[in-house]
């Protein structure tokens, strides 16, 4: 016979529950046996939770925030199950559980393998990723029906494993439909994670959950497709000078079988690789020079800029070196005779020649190749 037998059960004034932790989501509410929730009882009910009355193992009613006093007909469920208005003379054992309603934030999750996905730019890659996810209890009997049943405490870590696997096999699944290139990806974070938020809703929701968020933090691809775009990046810079980029390889190449040489056939062999490297853009830069200094004209049927030895246009075919053949004026674009010195019609002259040494010069050349004079 136990201790307290026989003695009627006092009246437990305040049902409450003082939430100490940041990630209860569930937590029954404990009391002495020399009590009993009786009609007369305060239930208090704090901002963001919920209070479930649960009799004889069915969910009887639910409260929201607030100060209840129970009696009869504040509990219509209760009052019908367990016959309420007699409860003084009869009390009956009632368990209530209070349910955590605010934002559960900072859920981690995280790729255990890496993401398949089809690039139009390289193809089939993998991609990893992280980032966090929040929810919240949408509705208390559902949850308590699929989830926590009658455990006396339920935490997120109880629950934490199969809510991460929803949020990853919906951006799984949406990363390998949306189509978007590697290269934009990080572009639309925000846009994936609020689109795999709206197709895990459904499936937190039939849990009585709801997701408010999925936050993409970082989505990493392989070290090769990586490599790949910093070397395009590399060339989007260089665009339209390729032929700078070139020499800056070569230059590099030669600095690195410098460092790499082996012994005094490595030095050698490396002395002679720069000095074959640095002939050729020697040469490089000098033909550079040689094209920019030397006389042009212009075709007079096309237009096109041609060298001054030229006798054939490159792009129409036009002969240029005939007797009487006429050169279109640098200045103006008319056709001149190819023999006159200036143009009848806007007095360029038609070749230049450096006032210090009678170099003749084409005409959109600023220093003479032969004494470096300004032209």
């Amino acid at each position: 016979m136990g201790l307290f037998s026989g003695i009627k059960k006092q009246l437990l004034k305040v049902i409450e529950w003082e939430d100490q932790s940041r990630n209860t989501i569930v937590q029954k509410f404990e009391y002495d046996d020399r009590y009993a929730i009786m009609k007369g009882s305060q239930l208090i009910v704090r901002p963001s939770q919920a209070a479930i009355f649960v009799y004889q193992g069915s969910v009887c009613d639910v409260f929201t925030e607030g100060i209840w006093k129970l009696e009869e007909g504040s509990t219509p469920i209760l009052t019908k199950l367990a016959n309420w208005k007699y409860a003084f003379e009869n009390p009956k054992q009632v368990d209530v559980y209070f349910v955590n309603l605010r934002q559960f934030t900072q859920m981690k999750w995280g790729t255990p393998n890496p993401i398949m996905m089809r690039d139009k730019d390289f193809g089939m890659i993998r991609i990893s990723g992280h980032g966090e996810y929040s929810f919240h209890v949408m509705k208390p009997d559902l949850f308590m029906r699929e989830c926590f049943g009658t455990i006396r405490s339920f935490r997120t870590e109880d629950i934490q494993e199969h809510l991460k696997s929803i949020v990853l096999a919906e951006l799984t699944d949406l990363m390998g439909e949306c189509q978007i290139p590697a290269l934009d990806l990080a572009a639309n974070y925000i846009e994936l994670g609020d689109t795999a938020r709206n197709k895990a809703a459904a499936r937190f929701r039939a849990l009585g959950l709801d997701i408010d968020q999925i936050l993409i933090r970082n989505l990493k691809l392989p070290e090769a497709v990586e490599q790949a775009m910093d070397k395009r990046t590399t060339l989007g810079v260089f665009n339209g000078a390729m032929d700078q980029y070139a020499q800056y390889e070569a230059v590099g190449a030669m600095r690195d079988a410098a460092k790499n040489g082996n012994g005094a056939a490595g030095t050698f062999a490396s002395m002679g690789m720069g000095l074959t490297a640095g002939a050729t853009i020697g040469r490089q830069f000098a033909g550079g020079l040689n094209d920019a200094m030397e006389p042009t004209k212009k075709c007079a049927k096309c237009g096109a800029t041609l060298k001054a030895s030229a006798k054939f246009c490159p792009e129409c075919g036009e002969r240029v070196d005939d007797a009487g053949a006429k050169v279109a004026c640098p200045k103006c674009g008319q056709p001149v005779d190819a023999a006159a010195k200036f143009c009848p019609h806007c007095g360029e002259p038609m070749k230049k020649t450096c006032r210090k040494c009678g170099q003749a010069v084409g005409t959109n050349v600023k220093f003479c190749p032969n004494c470096g004079e300004k032209l």
